[in-house]
């Protein structure tokens, strides 16, 4: 018998590790995660943020009344 180029060729597999059945991290939880691991970091960028953000609506409430 002569393989033909469409023949399948049956090879081993390599051993594959058993998937994991638990859905992946949704985006909230890794975000909580890492706000956890920086600590003050992200309260500091919390904090500039949120002076940033209040500023800008107080100046354009300013600038349209």
């Amino acid at each position: 018998m002569s393989e033909t180029p469409n023949s399948p060729i049956l090879t081993s597999a390599p051993a594959q590790p058993p998937v994991d059945s638990s859905p992946p991290p949704s985006y909230v939880k890794l975000a909580m995660r890492n706000m956890v691991k920086k600590g003050s970091k992200s309260l500091y960028h919390f904090a500039l943020t949120t002076v940033g953000l209040l500023s800008l609506l107080l100046g354009l409430a300013y600038l349209t009344r």
